[in-house]
């Protein structure tokens, strides 16, 4: 079981920011072997979805309002360490994302930038694929919305 928190960047500790950053780089940059630029200056605007387990940081999102990265509301950098999936804390901090999106923002449609390999485990959360299939950092992406 986790707990979790949503957090403003300025919340965050200092601490809580080097993890997250380190549980993001560990997966996205050494685990998928994929170069691109993290820290993209989008976090400042972004509410935190700290998943956190025996005070670690074991899942993580990063949510928006509408017009701050997509026309509608979304969930980004969705990362669970690879020792916890076994424990399916995707589907835990994705729902609390989609609910901290409900209470933050008041809105319940959803878009999502997902790696195509995902697919199956966003529609089981809901979401549906729109559009073609498109390379986000040399990965296959995909868009899709939960309404």
């Amino acid at each position: 079981m986790i707990k979790i928190e949503v957090k403003t960047f300025e919340a965050l500790t200092k601490q809580e920011l080097y993890n997250l950053l380190q549980l993001r780089s560990e997966v996205f940059g050494v685990e998928q072997d994929c170069v691109y630029q993290d820290i993209d200056g989008k976090d400042q605007k972004a509410l935190h979805v700290l998943g956190i387990k025996n005070d670690n940081i074991v899942a993580y999102t990063r949510i928006f309002k509408p017009g701050d990265y997509f026309e509608q509301a979304s969930i980004g950098r969705v990362v669970v360490a690879k020792n916890e999936r076994q424990h399916k804390y995707g589907y835990d901090i994705m729902n609390a994302s989609a609910d901290a999106i409900q209470t933050h923002f008041n809105q319940s449609i959803i878009k999502i930038s997902a790696q195509v390999y995902l697919k199956k485990f966003y529609n089981n959360l809901g979401f549906s694929e729109i559009g073609a299939s498109y390379l986000e950092d040399g990965i296959p992406h995909i868009a899709m919305i939960k309404e």
